[in-house]
């Protein structure tokens, strides 16, 4: 795995250098080419002056924003990195917070934050003292060309996870859930509870496949192969909960593998 960009974290007066990776990949997605229907023929996008109506070669685009209608200003990258230089290649360290003060919706993705040559000691430094101090960093830094939010912390206590934070003003309204104020009685909670303690496990992300993928990939291969498909039957559609009771009572006695049943 690459690095695809690298840095120094600032804590206070100490620089340490950094390199940052990726900690999520997109390999499960099928890769799917749009095809001419007609000759089957891959489709080519081709980039259109809308000026010369002839194609563009990409050593001849360039970026530029719109400053009244139909002029532009061109930005460069040197521009990006004019306009904020410092924070380039810096992520700097603003606060420190407790973790659970961030909604869960504020994140966005993960990364990795390794240690550059000659960092390891002040990077395990930061590492440790956060583990000490059960807080989260809260920095900024530029990537890709655009300034970001993101938390720091300890992962699995040997290496600093960067998660890349929404800004608030991303952040939807939420909905009005008018369901919220149904009237529960205490004997239904007391039933959902069981069934939550009924469920509860371990939680093991490695236990959890992305199933669709390859089950379409399975489909693909024997249509590669001329074998005819036969759709698996399709799920019935739920219907409403009259009887809540009835409902919660049913699914107590079905337990999985493993568990107890609850009369």
């Amino acid at each position: 795995m690459r690095a695809i960009w690298s840095g120094a974290i600032s804590f206070g007066l100490v620089n340490i250098p950094v390199k940052l990776y990726s900690g999520t990949s997109a390999e499960h997605d099928l890769d799917l080419n749009m095809l001419s229907k007609k000759d089957m023929a891959p489709i080519r996008y081709a980039r259109i002056s809308t000026a010369s109506n002839k194609e563009v070669e990409w050593k001849d685009i360039v970026k530029g924003y719109e400053v009244e209608k139909g002029k532009y200003v061109v930005i460069t990258d040197e521009d990006f990195k004019k306009a904020s230089p410092e924070k380039t290649n810096t992520i700097e360290i603003l606060q420190f917070v407790l973790e659970k003060e961030i909604d869960p919706i504020y994140y966005e993705k993960p990364y990795y934050l390794v240690p550059d040559k000659g960092a390891a000691k002040p990077y395990t430094l930061l590492l440790k003292a956060l583990e000490k101090a059960n807080k989260v960093a809260i920095a900024t830094c530029v990537i890709r060309n655009r300034e970001h939010i993101f938390s720091v912390k300890p992962l699995a206590g040997e290496i600093l996870l960067l998660e890349q934070l929404r800004y608030a003003d991303q952040i939807n309204e939420i909905p009005d859930v008018k369901s919220s104020h149904a009237k529960i009685t205490q004997q239904e909670i007391t039933l959902a509870l069981k069934l939550i303690d009924q469920l509860t496990e371990k939680f093991k992300p490695e236990s959890f496949k992305d199933t669709y993928t390859a089950t379409m990939k399975k489909f693909i291969e024997a249509k590669a192969h001329g074998k005819k498909i036969t759709a698996p039957a399709a799920e019935k559609k739920p219907a409403a909960v009259k009887d809540l009771m009835s409902v919660l009572k049913q699914s107590l006695q079905t337990a999985p593998h493993g568990k107890k049943k609850v009369a």
